[in-house]
């Protein structure tokens, strides 16, 4: 990846005070309503609308969670949603999630905008010390954002130059020049020099749309795609904002007035002040803890190419944090996110006995990204989940051979080999075994990577069977109350973002 070249701050001294002030406000508020910002983002197909209704379902109806200590020692009271401080932020609708997921077994609505949630914890505090200060309450609020979005950060420190010749280097791969073909070809038929022209720019924007939607697409699994506003628009759609596209010709330093290419920079500066100073400003730098769900499971499934730019993005994911420890002070006026959590969703895809090997997996994709970045000051772990669990495991016979399989009902559509499901009937499957040793994942994907040339589409562990399941069916008890929705480690994900708050 191109490495961008600083063109000045990336907010601006009044808006950094504005942070500074924010900061110090949301600070002496949480002296007499201790708060925690938790922030929830994935790339494309992780699960984060389910990651944060499983987590409150769990929490408000005391669900199973034998990993978290302030649940498990008897010391949270209650839990229950407040109304949230942010007025201006939609809500997270938790309710239309539960039922979708409870009443019609259908997986919610993935994430198009940030959305906030406040859900609040009575708890009894493990310290006696603590009992005399301690308010005995947490609120936590959860923020949800696209992953898309938080992709977008990095634009901040790019000039419109250092954008295109990422975009120009990211297409050399073979499976992205096929996707892009349709865009590079039109955009080789046009000078930066060119006069600056409406029907070219919207011409060149939708192509570029086009393409990136053609990376997102589940056989792709492609993570790295800037501008994510063009996936998700919303109400920018058809605005000069949205209306700009890299360019492929010799730039010039200093755009003539009037062309194309002071056209397109003029339009690529406007998305950063319109839609990413303000994301960074109003939420991102608002964060205390993160948790980054990725969909590893659909990268290896999609081929080398797919996991390749997986690394890519989890590396300019963590290019943004703003990691670090805080003391008393300092913490007043600048916020820093001090713990992060890479977990990899849909473990219950696979035998529990491939669970870790799925994490060893993941800690060293993490560990190729920090590698090129440095190392991060935040307190950072990886962890294989499910944070609804779709089935249940068991075993069959085939060939005189036991083999453990897991037991669902697979989504309408989904196939393995010839058969497709219809997706009402339960099936057993036996979804294969992830390699032992995760390097020998990597080897074939450094060998691709260096001889772009053969990278192929096609999953790097064919042996691998992997299908969507619909939401688990849960039985009503005997006073008409359904059970908390199971799950796989989220207690595990829930002590280490916000356990220590409830010490």
């Amino acid at each position: 990846m191109t490495k961008p070249s600083r063109k000045g701050p990336i907010l601006s001294l009044p808006q950094e005070t504005a942070i500074a002030l924010g900061t110090l406000r949301d600070r002496a508020t949480g002296l007499f309503d201790p708060t925690v910002r938790l922030g929830v983002t994935g790339l494309a197909r992780a699960g984060k609308t389910v990651f944060i209704t499983a987590l409150v379902h769990n929490l408000l109806h005391n669900g199973r969670l034998p990993f978290f200590r302030a649940q498990q020692s008897g010391r949270i009271s209650r839990a229950y949603l407040a109304p949230q401080p942010d007025d201006s932020v939609p809500r997270f609708q938790y309710e239309d999630h539960v039922a979708a997921l409870l009443e019609e077994r259908q997986w919610p609505q993935s994430t198009r905008a940030v959305s906030e949630l406040r859900l609040t914890i009575d708890y009894e505090t493990a310290s006696g010390w603590n009992r005399l200060f301690s308010p005995g309450r947490l609120s936590v609020d959860i923020i949800d954002y696209p992953g898309e979005w938080l992709l977008d950060l990095p634009l901040l420190s790019m000039t419109f130059a250092d954008f295109s010749q990422q975009a120009v280097d990211l297409v050399k791969s073979p499976p992205r020049r096929e996707l892009a073909r349709e865009w590079l070809e039109h955009a080789r038929t046009i000078q930066p020099s060119d006069p600056a022209d409406e029907t070219v720019a919207r011409a060149l924007a939708a192509r570029y749309s086009a393409y990136l939607h053609a990376c997102k697409a589940d056989e792709k699994a492609l993570s790295t795609l800037p501008p994510g506003r063009f996936l998700m628009p919303g109400d920018l759609e058809g605005s000069p904002a949205l209306t700009f596209s890299p360019l492929v010709g010799d730039l010039e330093k200093h755009a003539d007035k009037g062309s194309l290419q002071a056209m397109m920079e003029r339009r690529f500066e406007s998305y950063k002040a319109l839609v990413v100073r303000p994301f960074f400003r109003d939420h991102f730098a608002r964060l205390d803890r993160q948790i980054v769900l990725i969909d590893t499971l659909q990268a290896l499934n999609a081929g080398a190419e797919a996991v390749i730019d997986l690394e890519r993005a989890l590396q300019a994911i963590l290019e943004c944090f703003r990691p670090g420890r805080t003391n008393f002070l300092s913490g007043l006026v600048s916020r820093r996110i001090d713990r992060v959590l890479i977990a990899a969703t849909k473990a219950d895809h696979l035998h529990h006995e491939s669970h870790e090997r799925l994490e060893r997996l993941v800690e060293k994709l993490v560990a190729r990204a920090c590698q090129r970045i440095g190392s991060s000051g935040a307190d950072m772990s990886v962890l294989a989940l499910a944070a609804i669990r779709s089935t249940r495991e068991g075993t069959a016979m085939k060939d005189g051979e036991e083999l453990p399989v897991i037991m669902g009902t697979p989504i309408a559509g989904e196939k393995i080999g010839d058969k497709t499901f219809d997706g009402k009937t339960k099936t057993a499957i036996f979804p294969g075994d992830l390699p032992e040793n995760p390097d020998s994942v990597f080897k074939l994907v450094e060998s691709q990577s260096e001889h772009p040339e053969s990278i192929r589409q096609g999953s790097l562990i064919p042996d691998l069977r992997f299908v969507r399941f619909r939401p688990p069916l849960l039985e009503r008890t005997s006073d008409g109350l359904r059970l908390s929705l199971p799950h796989i480690r989220l207690d595990r994900a829930l002590e280490f973002l916000i356990g220590d708050y409830l010490e």
